[in-house]
């Protein structure tokens, strides 16, 4: 997958680190935090710019406006499957 150069996207364990858990609360508001069966982050120079989130019988993803159309969005879903 071709990301941009600082981007990098990772799988982190579940439960979500609380820095990572108020990163995906900001971009998902409506996730179930408790209750992820999967998460997939996207980072930029330190900071979550995007987010896939799964639960049983849902899941949520976005990324910052400035970020999307980039193939980070297409990285998360990959990530996730």
């Amino acid at each position: 997958m071709n990301l941009p150069a600082r981007v990098r996207v990772t799988r982190p364990p579940l439960p979500l680190a609380p820095a990572l858990r108020t990163a995906a609360a900001r971009l998902c508001p409506d996730a179930p935090l408790d209750a992820l069966s999967g998460a997939a982050l996207a980072i930029a120079g330190g900071a979550v710019i995007g987010a896939h989130l799964r639960w049983p019988g849902g899941e949520a993803a976005t990324v910052e406006t400035g970020w999307r159309g980039r193939g980070i969005e297409e990285a998360l879903a990959a990530a996730l499957a």
